[in-house]
């Protein structure tokens, strides 16, 4: 039962989200599951940061006025795409890793767990009866996106996890074959 269900995992693209998202229990029952994950050290090396109602509208707007300084030849069909970007899904939430040093735990290790929280939650979502899809784009990386979001220097975002209803059930894609992915090592 469990494999079947990892087995039907699939992303809805953020452009077929729609309202009603998951209530504030739903959220902390995902946001619990979605902790539950390998985290060498028990270093807890990531946190959420929820964007929603008009905070989607404005992160869009903050992304095109960035989008038009770096790119000022950008072409207002480019412009409005990032305005509009988290306008579909009701809810946004931000996963961020600590990467800031750490005597035992190399960063490298704390970004995986952090990206392990961001599937995780993909799986919740979906547990739940929601569509999610984690994004990230450039906006991920851009120091001045991630600084007005609220991130310290020392963390990086992992991803934009976008949650809603589906408004349709996303089609199933070609999935790579595990038995041609696997070799055996021989000393």
């Amino acid at each position: 039962m469990t494999l079947s269900f990892l087995n039907q995992r699939r992303s809805t693209p953020s452009r077929q989200l729609t309202a009603p998202g998951p209530d504030d229990n739903q959220l902390l029952s995902m946001l619990q599951a979605a902790s539950r994950v390998p985290d060498h050290g028990k270093r807890v090396p990531f946190r959420f940061l929820r964007i929603q109602g008009d905070a989607r509208h404005a992160l869009g707007e903050l992304l095109a006025a960035r989008k038009q300084v770096l790119e000022p030849e950008a072409s207002a069909s480019l412009i409005q795409k990032e305005r509009e970007r988290f306008d579909f899904a009701p809810l946004i939430i931000t996963v961020i890793a600590a990467q800031g040093p750490d005597e035992k735990i190399p960063a490298s290790e704390r970004y995986a767990t952090a990206a392990c929280v961001c599937f995780a939650l993909l799986q919740a979502a979906q547990a739940l009866g929601f569509g999610a899809q984690w994004l990230t784009g450039w906006a991920a990386t851009d120091s001045e996106i991630c600084a007005r979001l609220g991130l310290a220097a020392d963390e990086a975002l992992v991803g934009f996890i976008h949650i809603g209803t589906a408004k349709l059930q996303a089609p199933e894609r070609e999935r790579p074959d595990a038995a041609q992915l696997l070799r055996d090592w021989q000393p």
